[in-house]
């Protein structure tokens, strides 16, 4: 007696797989989309960063009391203009850092008060200060040299925010809140390492 054979399986449809990564990539483009728009918003980054980003939220709503709400006030400056850097390649770092974040925080995994992970890169500042290391007179010689110092050592080069501390309200408003102590201990390890000679 002659076996039976099955009729061999047929081929299955494609069509659900490739249904189901539009709409996971419909739904990732939708949550980027959101969370681009969400985050020009500096109330948005306060509701989940607790300390000490709430204090520095509420000090962008009084008077200004430190670098950030200085900015903030003079020229409506957000969160995410400093804390991302330039281009679409820095503001995909800080959707990306965001997105961690959020995990963080829907996970109860995150670390209160929260630690600082991105420090602020001197092309983040650069952005809008592009000007600055261009210039040329002694009251100012530091970013003329920054460039250089940071080329030559760059394991404890200075950078912008090394004399520019953005959240810190100890600094002198009549000097754009910079901080004396700190400028001086910069000013002295940039000499330590000869930037200027040469």
């Amino acid at each position: 007696m002659a076996a039976h054979s099955s009729p061999p399986p047929k081929p299955r449809a494609a069509w659900p797989i490739w249904a189901g990564l539009a709409a996971l990539a419909l739904i990732a483009a939708a949550g980027l989309g959101t969370a681009a728009t969400l985050e020009d918003h500096d109330s948005f980054c306060a509701a989940c960063h607790t300390q000490p980003e709430s204090t520095f939220y509420a000090r962008s709503l009084a008077a200004p009391s430190d670098l950030a709400s200085a900015h903030a006030a003079a020229w409506a400056t957000r969160c995410i203009d400093c804390h991302s850097g330039p281009g679409l390649a820095g503001r995909a770092g800080a959707l990306a850092l965001g997105a961690r974040d959020l995990a963080a925080w829907v996970t109860h995994t995150g670390q209160q008060p929260a630690p600082l992970t991105v420090p602020i890169r001197d092309a983040s500042c650069l952005k809008c200060h592009a000007d600055v290391p261009n210039t040329r007179n002694f009251d100012r010689h530091f970013h003329m040299y920054l460039a250089r110092w940071q080329a030559l050592d760059p394991a404890t080069a200075g950078s912008c925010v090394s004399c520019h501390v953005g959240h810190s309200p100890s600094g002198d408003p009549h000097q754009d809140y910079l901080q004396p102590e700190q400028m001086q201990l910069v000013c002295d390890r940039c000499h330590a390492a000869n930037v200027g000679r040469g």
